[in-house]
């Protein structure tokens, strides 16, 4: 299944709406869809580098915005809505782990690793930000900067290096993403246990 919707999200990049399905992509990879929008912002890019930084405020607006259902969803409507899709997409034990022992310093720092690494998967973060009560203000800037900065300076890699630096983005930028956003749980985790004891 997976595999069948990264196939048709990625046909999505050579239609003339493609700027439209860019925004509903990254908008429901907040809080729904199992696709990054990644896979369509990249061709995207490449075939027109002009439109990048357009392509990347559009993303951001889109996936801050779905952020922003995903809080609501974990807010007001867990049981009915939000539980049942991440049963769907096999997340619901990540997702009580997570929630076990939530602060709100924790939801934070998980906010700002997976916009920026997936790290845990978005969605995941945005439910549960709002299941935690996260104040919504402060959701949304977290939300902007990590989500902003992963656009954005994939669409500068993009604007300056070309079609070179696809095999890199695609391969490796997000290996060293992910250990950088784990190194910062780590820390965050260690700092807080001392802070503990």
């Amino acid at each position: 299944m997976l595999r069948r919707l990264y196939d048709w999200t990625m046909s999505l990049a050579g239609r003339k709406s493609a700027e439209i399905w860019l925004a509903v992509i990254a908008f429901v990879e907040s809080s729904i869809f199992l696709v990054p929008a990644d896979v369509l912002f990249l061709p995207m890019s490449l075939a027109k580098p002009e439109r990048a930084w357009r392509y990347a405020l559009t993303a951001t607006v889109a996936s801050v915005l779905g952020g922003i259902a995903g809080w609501a969803l974990g807010y007001y409507a867990f049981e009915a809505i939000a539980k049942p899709i991440l049963e769907f997409y096999g997340k619901l034990d990540a997702f009580n782990q997570m929630s076990a022992g939530v602060t709100y310093g924790w939801v934070l720092l998980l906010l700002v690793t997976s916009g920026l690494a997936h790290l845990p998967p978005i969605k995941v973060v945005t439910i549960l930000s709002g299941v935690a009560h996260i104040d919504l203000g402060l959701f949304i800037v977290s939300a902007i900067v990590a989500r902003g900065a992963r656009f954005f300076f994939l669409a500068f890699l993009l604007r300056r290096y070309g079609e070179s630096i696809r095999h890199f983005i695609e391969k490796r930028l997000g290996q060293i993403v992910m250990a950088a956003a784990a190194v910062l749980i780590a820390l965050y985790g260690i700092f807080h246990f001392a802070l503990a004891s």
